[in-house]
């Protein structure tokens, strides 16, 4: 407990002031979180960091993690999705090159894992991009959801919500959590008017939607561990696993929110 708790305080003490400063200081903060997070993929498929397949995924990972306005000069209409289709091209290429220590099935986990994270991750830049109030709409969604879970699971929960899949969640702790934060978000947003554009209303369907998305992707990358036999995803963070353990629901929320036309 006593290293998860310093491991909190020091990753906030860095993480809060980068979200305030935002600019090229967060986007770095960003795209190595993003290669971290693609890292802990490939650590749990058993795949060498400087392998062909590694190299191909970290360079995809952050064409997909750039915002769009890195791309506005490029000539030749050079964009994004250009150079994730000439990863993913390669990627099938390297099937064939390397006689079979690299498959289909190697190559569409990769590019899958590709879009999952680098999408997260750029719509997280985004968000910030709005405002602190916006990146902070999706966050306090996330934690407050997180931690009214693991309260009311723990006082009252008794039915498993998805217990092949991650056995500690129960029902009674998912709605919980989903209650707790449709309660505390949209009042404490309404009350110091930090997402003006929304009324009181608006706010509390879009917590809901986003509370379940972000617990959906609880349980996505839950389905990933158990997949590949791992407890966490990485150690980078003591006593917190790795940064997909801590952002699983950060990487479903964040695009959700542009699904929703928060960050338009």
């Amino acid at each position: 407990m006593k290293t998860r708790v310093i491991t909190a305080v020091v990753a906030l003490i860095i993480f809060v002031p980068l979200l305030v400063i935002g600019g090229m200081p967060l986007l770095i903060l960003t795209l190595a979180m993003a290669v971290v997070a693609m890292s802990e993929i490939l650590r749990m498929k058993h795949r060498f960091f400087v392998s062909a397949e590694a190299l191909l995924s970290f360079v995809g990972v952050i064409v997909i993690t750039l915002p769009k306005s890195t791309w506005q000069d490029m000539p030749f209409n050079i964009n994004g999705s250009v150079i994730f289709y000439i990863i993913v091209f390669l990627l099938l290429l390297h099937t064939v090159l390397s006689r079979n220590h690299f498959n289909f099935d190697d190559a569409g986990t990769l590019a899958l894992t590709i879009v999952y994270v680098g999408t997260g991750f750029h719509y997280f830049f985004q968000a910030d991009s709005k405002g602190i109030a916006t990146v902070m709409f999706g966050m306090l969604i996330v934690w407050i959801t997180d931690s009214g879970a693991y309260m009311v699971g723990r006082a009252i929960g008794k039915n498993k919500l998805a217990p092949k899949i991650s056995p500690n969640k129960t029902w009674e702790g998912s709605i919980g959590g989903s209650m707790v934060a449709i309660i505390v978000i949209p009042a404490l947003f309404t009350i110091f008017h930090w997402l003006p554009d929304y009324n009181f209303i608006e706010l509390l369907a879009l917590t809901a939607i986003l509370s379940i998305a972000g617990q959906l992707g609880d349980l996505i990358e839950s389905g990933f561990k158990r997949h590949y036999g791992v407890k966490d995803s990485g150690n980078i963070l003591p006593g917190h696993g790795g940064i997909l353990d801590r952002f699983d629901s950060m990487l479903i929320v964040m695009p959700m929110m542009a699904v929703l036309g928060i960050l338009n």
